[in-house]
């Protein structure tokens, strides 16, 4: 799944392309996702983009309606930006046709396509004054790479909870964002073991901790965050955090550190890589 680097990724690949272009035409060519694309997406004709942000893993085109257009990326979701699309849209290759769900086209030549092959993404149209109350927006916690996300936020969530501190930083309803990659591979650099109870970490080890997290997000949008299956940006180039793991999908190898192995453990499903000795 993309996750917060990649999704802020797609956000900085497409702005340039999109910011202050109208949509001459919004075309649903799948409308089953997690939620149908709802049809009034395809009455946008001359609306204009005039801002594309990142909430959490959401990416948001603000237009000049008063509407917001929601995308979430889902499990394998894809947009992407082509130009000067020659004749009928369906000859383009094969491989990006069968799973298009939405083509947006734009005034400046340019075309942006959302593509999801596993069909777990959403597309969304809502006021842009329902943003703090629309469903999946109101129980989100904070934004790691945000002001708000203080030493004092961090110990006022982990203090009384006895939960692991790797799903204490990857529920979204505390802190958005921190999906399993990055969980890990924070936790090395903080120094903590993934399996230790939130409460239990001291405050100098909780603002090491918010540090790492802020520092390995930061790094991965930096390297267009990571390719492990099909990501890409926009563009169709893969990302390149995935080269620079100390503990993630290295079971076996040699700790790049202490050079004792990588441990893999299973955990509601995911698997979290540790090294015993750097993580206490």
């Amino acid at each position: 799944m993309p996750e917060l680097p990649e999704v802020q990724t797609v956000c900085d690949g497409i702005k340039d392309f999109v910011i202050g272009a109208r949509i001459t035409n919004a075309k649903i060519i799948n409308k089953k996702l997690r939620i149908e694309i709802p049809k009034s997406i395809e009455k946008l004709s001359g609306t204009e983009i005039q801002q594309v942000r990142r909430k959490a893993k959401y990416i948001i085109l603000e237009l000049n309606n008063d509407k917001l257009l929601v995308i979430h990326l889902g499990m394998s979701g894809r947009l992407t930006i082509d130009q000067n699309i020659i004749g009928d849209y369906y000859h383009k290759k094969s491989n990006s046709q069968k799973h298009d769900h939405l083509r947006i086209s734009l005034d400046n030549g340019y075309t942006l396509t959302y593509n999801d092959t596993r069909k777990f993404g959403l597309i969304d149209l809502i006021d842009s004054r329902e943003e703090s109350s629309y469903k999946y927006f109101k129980h989100l916690g904070y934004e790691p790479l945000s002001e708000n996300f203080t030493k004092q936020a961090l110990e006022d969530i982990c203090k009384a909870r006895t939960k692991n501190i790797k799903a204490t930083i990857m529920d979204a309803s505390l802190i958005v964002g921190v999906g399993n990659i990055y969980a890990c591979e924070a936790l090395f650099r903080a120094g903590i073991l993934p399996e230790r109870p939130a409460k239990t970490l001291s405050s100098k080890e909780l603002e090491r901790l918010r540090q790492a997290i802020i520092s390995t997000l930061e790094d991965a949008i930096k390297a267009g965050g990571s390719t492990i299956q099909d990501y890409a940006n926009p563009n169709g180039e893969a990302g390149y955090f995935q080269h620079s793991f100390s503990v993630y999908d290295r079971e076996d190898q040699e700790c790049k550190i202490c050079k004792n192995k990588i441990l893999r453990v299973k955990d509601s499903g995911r698997s979290t890589y540790y090294c015993k000795k750097c993580q206490k």
